[in-house]
């Protein structure tokens, strides 16, 4: 699934309003109106969409629902000023790194009395701000690891996080990664910061104090070097970018990437980017990232979408009423029969029976998100992470440069 940078709003963006919405439902009686339901893309299945409008026209006389589609380009260019709007959408889909800035910008109600015990812990951390729930997990999507039966061979599934990066290291040759890691791919670094207890920031009162450097993500970061050195061929300044063609090439044991790639290793051979169905594609299979102890997952990094009630929604009652369909049972099986990691943890065992599919939904139950602040945008814009990354696959001293890019976080998120 995507991430996806937060929206900054400005006066421009207001100015770009007009034109940028069919908007949604006007001021109604309550004997009846409309009420409208954004959703980004084509994810959300048609099923999905029409038992969201049948169950809410059943349970709400008079009233329609209509559900239009927008893209992620619309999410981060005109969300914010269509949401500020007298004409806005009553309900929408929304990243969920991009959940802490609408609910900032006051464009997002909280949500009173939903409660969030059964929903994946990942989405539930980036749609609460300043101890308020402002969106209900929608679904999510996850790193899990690849891998080739062809190329593990007799090689075991490790069952912990030493074990996964000491079997990288032993099956690592001239021409094999045990395990690719390219530098700059900080979403697959946060798993070894976070096993070992460390963290990116948290915040003391008005305050961040950022954790790279805390004893837990030295020892994280040690291990991550330890994989960037002896376990992996990935350029030390490379990126995650088209991971599929190492993958085909038969140059990866493991292979840890969001689940989507596996369309990108089954692409046709003749697709404008081919994969490699017929060869390592074959006998695609895939694990969660194991963490410190058998039997646990490690923490991964949870993406995907969230849905919230527009502040300026006219039918601010009618519009929860649909996001309490969306977020329920009914709504979340139908998302994952479609392939979707659905909000719901319980849903999941409607996803397909697949060997990805599972696994996805197994790894995103032990998940996290970036911290939930709108400044947050500014420490991915500045790519102080990945340049410190970098830093550590060069074998650089890991608590001087964790040190420095602790630094260099709280000066942003504290100013």
């Amino acid at each position: 699934m995507r991430k996806l940078g937060i929206v900054a709003l400005g006066a421009a963006a207001a100015l770009t309003l007009a034109g940028c919405s069919t908007g949604g439902g006007e001021s109604t009686s309550a004997d009846g109106g409309d009420i409208t339901v954004w959703v980004v893309g084509t994810d959300t299945p048609k099923e999905a969409r029409a038992y969201l409008k049948d169950t809410f026209e059943s349970e709400n006389d008079g009233w329609t629902l209509t559900v239009e589609e927008k893209t992620w380009a619309d999410v981060s260019d005109t969300y914010a000023a269509a949401l500020q709007s007298n004409d806005s959408p009553d309900v929408v889909e929304v990243g969920n790194t991009q959940t802490a800035s609408f609910a900032d910008q006051g464009l997002f109600l909280p949500l009173e009395d939903f409660a969030t015990d059964d929903y994946l812990p990942g989405l539930v951390e980036s749609a609460t701000y300043d101890g308020d729930l402002y969106a209900a997990p929608y679904y999510a999507g996850g790193r899990i690891v690849f891998y080739s039966q062809q190329i593990l061979g007799d090689t075991a599934i490790p069952t912990t996080l030493d074990e996964y990066v000491e079997t990288g290291k032993a099956r690592k040759t001239d021409t094999l990664s045990g395990i690719w890691a390219p530098g700059r791919d900080w979403y697959n670094a946060l798993p070894y910061v976070w096993s070992h207890g460390g963290f990116i920031a948290e915040q003391d009162g008005d305050t961040w104090k950022a954790g790279f450097s805390s004893e837990g993500g030295i020892e994280g970061l040690t291990q991550l070097q330890d994989v960037y050195l002896n376990a992996s061929n990935a350029a030390k300044d490379g990126d995650e970018t088209d991971p599929q063609v190492p993958f085909c090439a038969g140059e990866d044991l493991f292979l840890s990437a969001p689940a989507w790639v596996q369309w990108s290793i089954n692409a046709p051979a003749d697709a404008d980017a081919p994969g490699c169905p017929d060869t390592y594609g074959a006998d695609l299979k895939a694990f969660a990232l194991p963490g410190e102890t058998a039997g646990e997952t490690a923490p991964i990094f949870a993406g995907g979408s969230n849905v919230a009630v527009a502040t300026k929604s006219a039918n601010p009652e009618q519009a929860r009423a649909a996001l309490d369909i969306m977020a329920s049972a009914g709504y979340q099986d139908l998302l994952a029969a479609g392939g979707l990691t659905p909000g719901l943890t319980a849903s999941a065992a409607n996803l397909p029976d697949t060997e990805i599919a599972k696994a996805q939904a197994v790894a995103l139950e032990n998940s996290k998100v970036t911290p939930t602040t709108p400044k947050w945008a500014e420490v991915e814009a500045a790519q102080i992470i990945q340049e410190a990354l970098v830093k550590i696959a060069q074998g650089g001293d890991v608590k001087s440069i964790a040190t420095d890019l602790d630094a260099q976080i709280e000066d942003i998120l504290n100013s």
